[in-house]
């Protein structure tokens, strides 16, 4: 079967050709695989796979639907048995990959206001997709969300009169999922083991990142909550802040909640406590040239791993692994360094030689970064999103035969 994957975020996409064999352990082969960046205004074109990858051609884009018009143009003549969406937010009903039918396609647009930066564009993708392909093409959808649909109660509730948390459906829901997903994976496969005796704590670390605790293969807790604001200091997002400062910072500025909301998310985490960017290697390199600020700001964003990672390892009981993936936790040897300092205590230990070296891993590789003799492993991840979503893809469309 080929599927075409489509990942989509605000301003982004990121796209696949995978094939993929019928078998109890399906394998995925990714044929082609590229990406489209800033959507909404000059986007670029990146092909990275084959002999010769492409770069650097730019088109206007306005949205996620002419991003979907280049990537048609581009496409050939390729065949394409099925499709598979990433979409942020599945809400309460949509806990596993889903056929989208007219009727799941319009529940979905109701979720819209609980991810409003991703799951709209994801829904402009899937329209335009279905007219680009047609009917006869069947697509699914898969949730960061569903990964964590085995929250227990204690882990999923908020401390609020339950009569209004069960009117508004609120709740954690936790996200990246599909990324937590794809380390397990990996992880179980690097060990010879089933997935469902992992436990383990996950990071994934990018301009977005959450810590989920995973115990028999199964999200237990997860930092981000009825929003992916919650949490880890992110790039732009505060990550946990007191809820009254909503309040305060309204009366004290004449902000409305909307610009309090716009604030946390778009204009804190490293670009707040740094004042010069969002993103951890140019902090990284100004922090060596001296810059307080930024150094500030990568000490803040460890600190709070740290914390998270503890805890969960509490919660846990120990673990067999912690495993880093996303952008920083892929490259960035100096923040897992960070993270993982002073914790032989609780059995992680680093090799510092494994940990420089690993700043390059590819997709679906996993490279050990602790110690012969740490308790609990440390692995670098190679999260590979895209074949975790055209695996679910086959599964769902298999299910429906």
């Amino acid at each position: 079967m080929r599927i075409l994957v489509l990942n989509c975020g605000s301003s982004s996409m990121k796209w696949c050709d995978a094939e993929i064999a019928a078998s109890a352990t399906p394998a995925v082969r990714v044929a082609r695989a590229g990406r489209i960046d800033g959507i909404g205004a000059e986007a670029r074109w990146t092909d990275r796979s084959g002999a010769a990858p492409r770069g650097g051609e730019t088109r206007a884009v306005r949205d996620m639907r002419e991003a979907v018009a280049w990537l048609a143009d581009e496409w050939g003549g390729r065949p394409i048995d099925a499709v598979g969406h990433r979409v942020v937010h599945g809400g309460r009903r949509f806990t596993d990959t889903t056929i989208l039918t007219p009727a799941v396609r319009a529940d979905l647009r109701r979720l819209s206001d609980l991810a409003p930066l991703h799951n709209p564009p994801a829904l402009d993708a899937i329209e335009a997709t279905r007219t680009w392909l047609g009917d006869a093409v069947p697509m699914a959808a898969s949730f960061d969300t569903a990964f964590h649909r085995s929250l227990p109660a204690r882990a999923a509730a908020y401390a609020l009169p339950r009569p209004l948390a069960a009117k508004h459906d609120i709740r954690r829901y936790g996200f990246h999922g599909i990324a937590h997903a794809s380390m397990v994976r990996l992880y179980a496969e690097a060990q010879a083991r089933a997935q469902d005796t992992v436990r383990a704590v996950t990071l994934q670390l990018g301009h977005g990142c959450s810590v989920t605790a995973v115990r028999e293969g199964r999200s237990v807790d997860t930092s981000m909550g009825f929003t992916p604001l919650e949490g880890l200091v992110m790039g732009t997002r505060s990550g946990d802040v007191d809820p009254a400062l909503v309040a305060y910072l309204a009366r004290r500025e004449g902000m409305d909640v909307q610009d309090v909301e716009r604030l946390l998310n778009e204009r804190s985490g490293l670009l707040g406590l740094s004042e010069l960017s969002s993103h951890m290697d140019v902090l990284e390199s100004a922090a060596a040239q001296g810059h307080a600020q930024a150094a500030f700001a990568i000490d803040v964003f460890c600190y709070r791993a740290k914390k998270y990672v503890g805890a969960y390892l509490a919660a846990l009981g120990g673990a067999d692994a912690v495993i880093f993936g996303g952008g920083i936790g892929e490259r960035s040897s100096s923040v897992r360094a960070k993270i993982c300092a002073e914790m032989e205590w609780c059995g992680v230990t680093l090799d510092d030689a494994r940990n420089r070296a690993a700043v390059s891993v590819a997709a679906g590789d996993m490279v050990m970064i602790g110690r012969e003799s740490s308790r609990i492993a440390v692995y670098v991840a190679g999260v590979d999103e895209e074949r975790e979503i055209a695996r679910d893809t086959w599964r769902a469309l298999s299910e429906k035969r």
